[in-house]
């Protein structure tokens, strides 16, 4: 059985990522991409489904030991993990190198005193479990091939095959170091170079240091919004730009239900979002590496702009259930691809368009085809901005007039028209300061209960929704707006749980709701991250810090969240690491400390 959510560590080498369990199991990786088939699928499944494990001997009839301790080398990516034993103490120290040939996955065991009897256990299964590869020697490495894949193993400890897994019983002393190393290749091609483990490691490590060396926030929360930014590093997608919304699939946002979905993908909305993070923290190579990908992506048909791609801009993304995995905890179907890139959400083109202007205002250097995709945009929504849709919450129940929808598409006329204001563009401004007024007067007529006083989350709705949060961080209005304080009170009194972190929108339990799904849901992070800010923006910095630090709380040893927290059973759930999670954290970071909200 896998772990709890925020039992896993990440590793991963900008192509794609593994997940790493307490007792020293990856459960999880994708090879040679975020999106392609994983050779572990056991966090999905059971071990039959794949996995790796390396630890501490133990008995046949004992679960593996979990790690004493572990952490994050520094600001990196390396995992550094350390158990203690009756015969002395050992680490094992996990990382996947930036690529420039196969990717590869290094273990380094090393001895920190006495002699620890170790135990490698290693079984592959390609296609997501469901297939078991031949595997072999060739030239003294241990190779298994299945289809188009192979993967070879290299260790100099000795190795040995029973029960369809790879074996390797040692014996580590104190200064002794026994490396670890699986590379992926096409199976029609030459073996991989042997691998370099210790080398690597150093590489590594630099490569981390260098970039972190780039972030230009020195704040109180240094620590949380450095550990977020590699995170976000991490879910990038090197040769492209492309940012994925998280490393895995149908992680449950409901233990035991049917809301599951594959996040291995680009979001156009959650990379904008990345992206603003990014720019405000130095990083601006990652931010003209995605309008370059959105660009590509884009292309000549904005018309048909789609809310997700593929992480080199494909566009086929359909969606499909893997039957032969009983999910993890029992949460079915096991999903990939995703249903929800033919959708309508509005609001992505006010993203998509808010994080160009972002691009602009920062400095970023100026491509004309990125202004003219901008007016291309925003011809089209001023066509269809009227028309309902499924909304930021990507509903699988009837399209509405969602309230955050024409927000947003109100915020994508507004920046156009800065745009053009600049002489940076051009185009019928005039026309434009129009539809920018009529955007907003429909709004605060259609989506504004004035008896409750508060914004509701689709026309004629008294339900609420999280994401009218955004109302005052968008300009929508100012923080001191009656309206907005108003929302953000109600959104207070009606969609918060018990310890105060805030849910999307109601839901219905086994009844289908607004998003035409059965089952509830945790709190989602990301709103909770927005309802501080909110509360900083409208003057209550003390309120907003404690949430936020409660919200820090939430992470797990090493600093990273899931998508929600399931504020019942005090647990982590959804897909992990998120990217839509770790941005308003940095994002919340930077608000509170240039308000001087943060504790001594």
């Amino acid at each position: 059985m896998a772990g709890r959510i925020e039992d896993y560590a990440l590793i991963g080498d900008m192509q794609t990522a593994a997940l790493v369990c307490r007792d020293g199991t990856v459960d999880w990786l994708c090879l040679p991409r975020f999106d392609s088939h994983a050779i572990f699928a056991g966090l999905l499944g059971t071990e039959e489904h794949g996995f790796w494990r390396l630890g501490p001997a133990y008995a046949a009839d004992s679960p593996p030991p979990t790690a004493a301790r572990r952490s994050y080398r520094g600001d990196s990516l390396i995992l550094e993990s350390e158990w203690d034993t009756p015969r002395g103490t050992v680490r094992v120290t996990d990382f996947m190198p930036p690529r420039d040939g196969a990717p590869q996955l290094i273990r380094i065991v090393e001895g920190l005193s006495g002699e620890v009897p170790m135990r490698s256990e290693l079984r592959m299964r390609f296609s997501y479990g469901r297939v078991v590869p031949w595997v072999h020697k060739y030239d003294n490495r241990t190779v298994a091939v299945a289809g188009p894949d192979s993967v070879w193993f290299d260790t100099e400890a000795d190795t040995y095959g029973k029960d369809l897994t790879t074996y390797s019983d040692f014996t580590v002393s104190a200064g002794e170091r026994v490396a670890f190393t699986i590379s992926w290749q096409p199976s029609h091609k030459e073996a991989p170079p042997l691998p370099e483990p210790e080398q690597a490691l150093r590489a590594t490590e630099e490569f981390w240091r260098e970039w972190v060396e780039q972030c230009t926030y020195h704040g109180p929360y240094r620590e949380a919004v450095i550990r977020s930014l590699i995170t976000l590093k991490a879910l990038t997608y090197a040769p492209t730009g492309g940012i994925v919304a998280a490393p895995t699939t149908s992680l449950p946002e409901d233990i035991g239900g049917v809301r599951n979905w594959d996040y291995r993908y680009t979001w156009l909305r959650d990379a904008a979002i990345t992206l603003s993070s990014l720019l405000r923290t130095g990083y601006r190579d990652e931010a003209r590496a995605w309008r370059e990908w959105l660009l590509r992506a884009v292309a000549g048909d904005p018309e048909n702009l789609q809310i997700m791609y593929g992480i080199a801009g494909e566009r086929e993304l359909g969606e499909a259930e893997l039957d032969w995995l009983p999910g993890y905890e029992n949460s079915r179907p096991v999903r990939v691809g995703n249903g929800a890139a033919d959708q309508l959400q509005l609001d992505v083109y006010g993203e998509v368009i808010e994080a160009l202007h972002l691009g602009h205002m920062t400095g970023l250097a100026r491509n004309d085809y990125a202004s003219v995709l901008q007016l291309k945009l925003i011809r089209y929504l001023e066509d269809h901005w009227q028309e309902p849709d499924e909304g930021i919450w990507e509903v699988r129940g009837p399209r509405r007039q969602f309230v955050h929808s024409k927000v947003m598409a109100w915020v994508a006329v507004d920046r156009t028209i800065k745009l053009i204001e600049s002489g940076d563009a051009e185009g019928p401004l005039e026309r434009w300061k129009e539809l920018r007024d009529d955007i907003h007067r429909e709004v605060c007529e259609k989506g504004y209960d004035p008896e409750r006083n508060t914004f509701t989350q689709y026309y004629g709705s008294k339900e609420l929704d999280a994401s009218l949060l955004l109302i005052p961080q968008m300009g929508f209005l100012p923080p001191d707006d009656k309206r907005v304080i108003g929302t953000i009170e109600a959104i207070q009194r009606e969609l918060s749980t018990s310890d105060g972190f805030i849910l999307r929108y109601p839901t219905d339990g086994e009844d289908a709701g607004v998003d035409g799904l059965p089952g509830d849901e945790g709190a989602f992070l990301a709103c909770s991250f927005w309802m501080a800010d909110d509360l900083a923006m409208i003057g209550r910095v003390d309120e907003a810090r404690k949430l936020f630090e409660k919200l820090l709380d939430l992470r797990n040893d090493l600093g990273l969240l899931a998508e929600e927290w399931d504020p019942v059973n005090q647990r982590q759930v959804g897909n992990f690491p998120q990217a839509f999670s770790h941005v308003p954290l940095i994002d919340t970071a930077l608000r509170l400390t240039a308000s001087g909200a943060y504790g001594g």
